[in-house]
């Protein structure tokens, strides 16, 4: 299999999931994670069927690949995902060190449809204090002692 077909392949699965989704009654999403071309984890979107707005098909794909490998760092693993990353996916794909992102449709193509981030990118460049939810600093000094105690502690698994 040439490497275009194979990345159309595990696309083509990604999409197949998302349309999948959506005739069981979830969202239109999915993702597929790869590791030496092989597929590691796959999901779809389960916010609706699991009561869990973080439960996008993106963040189901991490956990799961996560738990297969053992690892929090998915360094050499690829996303295909039947939609550009929303914000909190995007940070989880960061988190995570995942090194390629494949996707269809854009955000653009989401919003469209009623999936629209655009007010969180305008709230992440917001002060906190003028965000739409107030957020506000409560015990700093109190709070600052849970991070001297990691800087402090030799035995810690840095992430």
């Amino acid at each position: 299999m040439s490497p275009d077909h194979a990345l159309a392949s595990f696309m083509r699965e990604a999409i197949r999931l998302s349309r999948e989704s959506v005739r069981q009654g979830g969202g239109p999403f999915a993702a597929v994670i790869v590791k030496h071309g092989e597929i590691i984890a796959q999901a779809s979107n389960s916010v609706t069927s699991d009561n869990d707005p973080t439960a996008h098909a993106e963040i189901n794909a991490i956990r799961q690949a996560c738990r297969k490998l053992s690892t929090f760092d998915l360094s050499g693993c690829t996303l295909f995902t039947s939609c550009e990353p929303c914000p909190m996916c995007l940070g989880a794909i960061y988190w995570a060190r995942l090194e390629k992102i494949y996707y269809g449709n854009t955000k653009n193509d989401a919003a469209a449809i009623g999936f629209d981030d655009a007010f969180i990118y305008q709230e992440l460049d917001a002060p906190p204090g003028k965000r739409a939810i107030p957020m506000v600093n409560l015990l700093p000094e109190e709070a600052g002692k849970a991070f001297a105690d990691w800087e402090a502690k030799e035995d810690k698994i840095e992430y």
